[in-house]
């Protein structure tokens, strides 16, 4: 299992910026091979709320791998934790 924690940038559908924390790992049961982790916002806004499909996850050094929510938990009164589930190669 391949992992990564860090800080992230989520790429929102019209080009929204979002800076953050990820924690993602590849998922490796029999045939099924990918990855997937959770995404914790600086910053929350409705745009965000609502963004599930055709989204983007850029870690540092510009590598970018496409996302999409599976899940929004709230943390606490200003914070969220996001699901991902990663479409394509990772990464990481």
């Amino acid at each position: 299992m391949t992992t990564y924690s860090g800080p992230a940038t989520l790429i929102l559908v019209d080009g929204a910026r979002v800076d953050g924390m990820a924690s993602l790992g590849t998922n490796q049961r029999g045939d099924l091979t990918g990855w997937s982790g959770t995404f914790r916002p600086d910053q929350v806004s409705t745009e965000l709320r609502n963004a599930s499909d055709g989204l983007q996850l850029e870690l540092p050094y510009e590598q970018i791998g496409e996302v999409a929510v599976t899940g929004i938990r709230r943390l606490l009164a200003t914070q969220v934790l996001m699901s991902l589930v990663g479409q394509g190669p990772a990464p990481f």
